[in-house]
């Protein structure tokens, strides 16, 4: 296929073009295009979505969204009306006339692959402005689409939603308790783990096996199997991998487990309402019972029952859903290669769930955000990752994260925070190391987070939390702003005057490493494997949230805004001037 039709500037002939005199400057239109406008695909929709209220603030009804027509989204998140605005009414009819009818699909199968990418290419250089996500990704432009990044535009979120104010430690173990009762139905019959002292992680996403770093993951989850077994850790982890793959329903063995849990709870809730009643009634009388006695045969022969029914032949599986693959399923086969089985000896436990999470679900009836906040550790060290919002996610509700400096957010913190494995965001190198050296790393983060003490624990967790203020919109937000104000001097020189500037600095976005203890777990290693919450008693004494709270809340700027500006200002780094 010849190189020339990839050139961007004349795979556009024959589009018509605008008059300047037509251009609509006192009325301008704000258009963004992304493959996921109500077409969630991964974490770009939620880009999309919590970052429409900042700009509609802004731009009001002149703010577009443009993406691909699937009529099941149309349904469920449009609503259809004619275009009312002069210059997008002629804009749709023209486009009509030339026989351009928003069928993807279908032009998409028809030339495979290639023509996105010249649509991609052309984009990025017909644009007045370019922009990219991350560093990493300008770094993919640069090399692939032949153009710098104008401005790199970190992704946030609207923290409101996910904010639970002075609450989220409590949230924390309100959501573990549901994971738990989860965890007793699944491991019914091998439940001879102290669920106290269990701690949950999980990765989520896409089903990319190599991508997402599921792979590298479940290494590490081997080689800490071994090491909390060598040992003799009485620390338990139990991995959720929430990947969805294809499926035909709930395996059975999982639904019998639910309702196994279920039917012992509901056995002890009447063993309980008759042994009340009994001790009532003595104590009425002015007798102590004799607790030998107050157990009638009825009551032995039904908690033998109960205790029957647990009695189990065979492993707990590894997998909630029937999946139509088995065979040929990489994380399954992994599973089986390192021989993370759920044994009674393993300390490590693993569970994949190939289906989104759902509050109507009858195994694991939580959302994802009730879901994550009840963790311990999220864990994503992926090998592509234009931005990661799932990490993002975590940080907000408080809880840490691993993360790669082969993703945006991972690389976003490295600049921004000194010591990010203190406030609960381990970074593996994969981009500078070899895969076991950073298979290695991530067998240490996890290693030194099972050592942690339950105090440890809550300090990370204050710590992660206060982190959040980095990733609202209201302070990333300056960003988006300021590429669209280039792009407004650069399309209207003679109207709008932008000094040659670097996007707005980012002094103030430096968090220190915090002088209090505990150190990062991945520094400082405890000497015995038993460490005990007895043992950090004094350092902890040395731990003020307050001071460090404070402390931290002088490393945020201001929030920044700007307006758009009536015809005949001037503008100067990212603020408008007469």
């Amino acid at each position: 296929m010849p190189l020339a039709r990839s050139l961007s500037m004349t795979s556009l002939n024959g589009l018509p073009l605008w008059e300047d005199e037509d251009l609509p400057v006192e009325d301008l239109l704000l258009f963004e295009v992304s493959w996921e406008v109500t077409n969630k695909v991964g974490g770009i929709y939620t880009v999309i979505q919590t970052k429409a209220r900042i700009t509609a603030d802004e731009w009001g009804e002149n703010y577009f969204l443009m993406g691909p027509y699937f009529e099941h989204n149309v349904k469920t998140q449009v609503e259809v009306c004619e275009p009312l605005n002069p210059a997008i009414k002629k804009a749709v009819e023209t486009m009509k006339g030339q026989g351009c009818q928003f069928d993807i699909d279908k032009e998409a199968g028809e030339r495979q692959i290639y023509h996105r990418y010249c649509m991609e290419r052309a984009s990025v250089h017909c644009a007045h402005v370019f922009t990219t996500v991350s560093q990493i990704t300008a770094t993919e432009a640069e090399h692939m689409l032949k153009r710098n990044a104008d401005v790199v535009t970190p992704n946030g979120l609207n923290i409101k939603k996910f904010s639970a104010t002075h609450e989220f430690q409590n949230l924390h173990i309100m959501y573990k308790a549901r994971i738990q009762e989860f965890i007793r139905g699944h491991f019914y019959g091998h439940l001879d783990f102290n669920l106290e002292k269990t701690l949950f992680f999980f990765i989520a996403g896409r089903y990319e096996f190599s991508n997402k770093g599921a792979d590298i993951f479940l290494e590490a989850l081997s080689r800490l199997n071994f090491l909390l077994r060598v040992h003799k850790s009485d620390t338990t982890v139990v991995v959720f991998f929430i990947m969805p793959a294809k499926t035909n329903n709930f395996n059975v063995e999982t639904l019998k487990g639910q309702a196994v849990r279920k039917q012992l709870w509901d056995t002890a809730q009447s063993v309980k309402e008759k042994f009340g009643k009994k001790l009532y009634d003595a104590l009425l009388r002015g007798e102590i019972p004799d607790l030998n006695k107050i157990l009638d045969r009825d009551d032995i022969t039904i908690m033998k029952r109960a205790i029957f029914a647990t009695q189990r032949q065979t492993l707990p599986p590894v997998t909630t859903h029937n999946m139509l693959d088995d065979s040929n399923d990489p994380i399954l086969n992994t599973i089986r290669r390192i021989g993370l089985f759920n044994n009674r000896t393993d300390r490590v436990k693993v569970i994949l769930h190939p289906e989104f999470l759902s509050s109507a679900s009858p195994l694991l009836p939580m959302d994802y955000e009730e879901f994550v906040r009840g963790c311990h550790l999220g864990v994503f060290p992926s090998y592509y990752e234009p931005w990661g919002y799932t990490p993002a996610e975590c940080t907000v509700m408080g809880i840490p994260s691993v993360t790669t400096n082969l993703s945006g957010f991972g690389c976003f913190m490295q600049e921004h925070v000194a010591d990010p494995a203190a406030y609960g965001i381990y970074i593996v190198d994969r981009r500078f190391r070899s895969p076991d050296e950073s298979c290695n790393q991530l067998t240490q983060f996890l290693y030194g987070f099972c050592q942690q003490s339950r105090r440890q624990r809550i300090i990370q967790r204050n710590r992660t939390e206060r982190l959040s203020d980095l990733l609202d919109w209201r302070y990333l937000g300056r960003y988006y702003m300021h590429a669209r104000h280039l792009a407004l001097s650069r399309t209207f020189p003679d109207k709008f005057e932008m000094e040659p500037s670097a996007p707005p600095k980012t002094e103030g976005f430096r968090y220190p490493r915090p002088s209090s203890v505990p150190p990062s777990p991945s520094v400082s290693q405890p000497s015995s494997p038993h460490q005990s919450d007895e043992e950090n008693e004094d350092e902890d004494e040395r731990y003020d949230e307050d001071e460090e709270a404070e402390r931290d809340k002088q490393n945020i700027k201001a929030p920044f805004s700007l307006g758009i500006m009536p015809p005949g200002k001037k503008q100067q780094h990212g603020e408008y001037r007469n």
